[in-house]
């Protein structure tokens, strides 16, 4: 894991213990419990963005993957609440 400073208001990805800047978002749903339109979202790190996909994908649950940037300018412009 790299050693990088992260604000208190700073995303941090989801992967277990990793405390690093989260610079992608990765949208998913669980179709046996969420409704088709609900997405949920995981942050990820770059070292962690394949290893999630990949947990997510495997289940089905993947949705989409995009950059924070791009997530946060899109529609409501609000930043992803961790899942």
């Amino acid at each position: 894991m790299r050693d990088e400073a992260v604000s208190d208001e700073t995303p941090i990805c989801s992967a277990k213990a990793c405390r690093v800047a989260a610079v992608w978002v990765l949208a998913w749903n669980n179709p046996k419990i969420h409704t088709p339109e609900r997405r949920k979202t995981w942050l990820a790190c770059e070292e962690h963005r394949e290893h999630l996909s990949q947990f997510l994908g495997v289940r089905g649950f993947l949705k989409d993957v995009v950059p924070l940037t791009e997530w946060e300018a899109g529609p409501g412009s609000s930043a992803p609440e961790r899942s």
